[in-house]
C-alpha cells in the first residue's frame, strides 16, 4: 500500500514524465515503444498510479533523451 508521501512523489514523476515526453513532441504510445514498455506502463506512471523499476526508469530516461535523475520531481 501507497502512503501519502510516496503518492505525493508518484504524483510529481507523473507530471515530470508528462511534461518531459511532451516537451519532445512524443505521444504516450511513442514513448512506450521507444522505451520498451507496455503503453498502461507508461500512462499509469504519468498519472502517479505506477512505481517503476531501475529499469524501467533508466528505459524512459534514455527514449526521452536524458539522464534517469532528471525524471525525478
Amino acid at each position: 500500500m501507497v502512503d501519502e508521501e510516496d503518492r505525493i512523489y508518484l504524483q510529481s514523476f507523473g507530471r515530470r514524465l508528462s511534461a518531459l515526453r511532451i516537451q519532445r513532441g512524443l505521444s504516450q504510445e511513442e514513448l512506450a515503444a521507444a522505451a520498451g514498455l507496455q503503453l498502461a506502463e507508461v500512462r499509469r506512471a504519468e498519472r502517479g498510479q505506477r512505481d517503476l523499476s531501475v529499469a524501467a526508469l533508466a528505459d524512459l530516461a534514455q527514449a526521452l533523451s536524458v539522464q534517469p535523475a532528471d525524471l525525478m520531481p
